[in-house]
């Protein structure tokens, strides 16, 4: 049985922290090693970080995997297959559950593909980015546009779900030259595409650059008209958004970032994991070490890399309901979140929204954002949550 609305699921998220080199607009929990890892121990620790975890979400059944990163598809089809295993040993695994696994596009890691599926990956989402070489050199991808057509052929072949990810407002991009790479886009996907806005990011590179004013990205007017090309575009070609970045022909959403803006549950291991799990009657935060080897040591000395976390209270469950929920083309459950609230949205504040045009009922107790809301829907979150 899948997730629904009334049972948002539990997910399980593993990160694998390593890379075969650093993007410059990223600022995820991404590391270069330049010695072999060692896959046998850092999937040991994955294993025994799970069933510490196990022991506080008591015994679930799971509804989605993610293998997230960093790049999974470093690994060995050997370690995914060990990962997957631990968490059939912890938690119950149905034959139908989505496992996804974040994959780049390169003839190396395209090569394990068989193997990611011969151990239980069943659904694979590849990290493009562009469809033309120079912003591919741009962005510090490291494969070419031949080579990804070519993992995107060999991902629909091969795995029975696949989906691909594009970021757009690249510096110079106008909106003719983006609606045209989002048709040939589409034209190669199978049913789902996720699609970014280029935002520069403390801490990378991109954003020293910018700074130093060696890098200019689209202005906010460019940048809107690029939204809302690709909504268009994304409509009209059979993949509407379900979320703000992500599009899908009817029934081929993400299950596991579904969990996520629906506010379901999901346990997170890995170096940098988070999670929110309810254990006790309450909803617990947790979060891992960050460094790859400071986790590893935490796992073997105590059972598992947690680092910090925290016991939400009601209203702040409804605050990050209300955040991810209304990322979503479904919006969110008035009912759930007044439950959590204690309270109901202050009506006022609905009713001047919708007069501004930026939020919509959805039947008799769904609210969710316009698509000039979701154009600014941190605005409209954090006028709703005052």
């Amino acid at each position: 049985m899948n997730a629904t609305l009334d049972d948002p699921g539990f997910g399980l998220y593993v990160h694998w922290p390593f890379c075969a080199a650093k993007c410059p607009y990223c600022d995820f929990n991404s590391h270069v090693r330049h010695q072999p890892v060692d896959q046998p121990r850092f999937a040991a620790a994955l294993a025994r970080e799970m069933a510490t975890i196990r022991q506080r979400t008591g015994p679930r059944r799971l509804d989605s995997i993610f293998l997230g990163g960093g790049t999974p598809s470093l690994m060995e089809p050997a370690t995914v297959g060990a990962v997957l295993e631990a968490a059939a040993s912890n938690w119950e695994m149905p034959a139908a559950i989505e496992i996804t696994m974040e994959a780049n596009p390169s003839s190396v890691e395209a090569e394990r593909f068989r193997g990611y599926r011969d151990a239980g990956v069943n659904r694979v989402s590849l990290g493009v980015q562009a469809l033309n070489d120079t912003d591919l050199r741009f962005l510090g991808r490291l494969h070419n546009v031949e080579a990804a057509l070519g993992a995107i052929r060999l991902a629909r072949d091969i795995f029975p779900r696949m989906s691909f990810d594009l970021i757009y407002a690249r510096p110079g991009q106008t909106p003719e030259a983006w609606a045209a790479e989002l048709r040939e886009a589409i034209g190669h996907a199978a049913d789902h595409l996720s699609l970014y806005q280029l935002t520069i990011e403390e801490g990378t590179p991109f954003f020293s650059l910018h700074a130093a004013g060696k890098l200019s990205v689209p202005d906010q007017e460019t940048a809107a008209a690029l939204y809302e090309i690709t909504q268009e575009v994304t409509a009209a070609q059979g993949l509407p958004a379900y979320e703000i970045s992500n599009h899908a022909r009817p029934g081929a959403e993400s299950r596991h970032n579904l969990i996520y803006w629906r506010y379901g549950e999901y346990a997170g291991v890995g170096p940098g994991a988070h999670g929110r799990f309810i254990s006790e009657g309450k909803r617990k935060v947790t979060f891992t070490e960050k460094s790859p080897e400071r986790w590893r040591d935490l796992v073997e000395t105590q059972g598992h890399g947690v680092v910090g976390g925290e016991t939400l209270t009601r209203s702040e469950e409804a605050d990050e309901l209300l955040l991810m929920g209304l990322r979503l083309s479904e919006g969110i459950d008035l009912v759930r979140y007044e439950a959590l609230a204690g309270k109901p949205l202050p009506a006022k504040r609905i009713s001047d929204l919708r007069d501004d045009g930026l939020v919509e009922p959805l039947g008799n107790s769904r609210l969710r954002a316009t698509p000039a809301g979701m154009a600014v829907l941190d605005a409209v979150v954090a006028d709703l949550a005052r």
